[in-house]
């Protein structure tokens, strides 16, 4: 098969989930929520729009994520007191320690993913990755998208 770099990161995508979705599943957690976890433990609570907008992701997508974060009691919601209409989501003591573990396990994953790597590389790899992902962000408002 020819080796394009679409096919590569396609490749290299599946290999990362095939790694991680087990230990995902033991969390109790689903596809997409580790990201939000994360985002909260970094930022602090914020509303669900804020999430969608920094993971440029549907905001329903986003509130069907939160609504199982939140049954699995690795949320909570409170009403935002600067505009009572919106939520604040937080994370529970259960949310922090799972975010923790799962950091963990990516840490595992990156390391036997970059194996062999030098740090040069590994800069140069990440580098190369923020560039063609800004390419490709910069590429929806110049043209319009291909019609099939």
């Amino acid at each position: 098969m020819e080796k394009t770099f679409h096919m590569l990161l396609y490749r290299a995508f599946h290999a990362q989930r095939s790694y991680l979705r087990p230990y995902l599943r033991e969390l109790g957690l689903g596809t997409g929520q580790p990201k939000l976890l994360r985002y909260l433990a970094a930022n602090g609570s914020c509303r669900p729009k804020e999430l969608a907008d920094y993971f440029e992701i549907d905001p329903a997508a986003v509130s069907r994520m939160l609504d199982a974060l939140e049954k699995g009691g690795f949320i909570t919601r409170m009403t935002d007191t600067a505009c009572r209409r919106a939520d604040r989501i937080e994370l529970t003591e259960l949310g922090r320690r799972v975010q923790q573990e799962w950091t963990q396990y990516c840490q595992k994953e990156e390391s036997l993913m970059l194996r062999g790597f030098s740090e040069t590389e590994i800069e140069q790899f990440s580098s190369y990755l923020k560039r063609a992902y800004q390419n490709l962000r910069n590429a929806e408002t110049e043209e319009p998208p291909c019609k099939t």
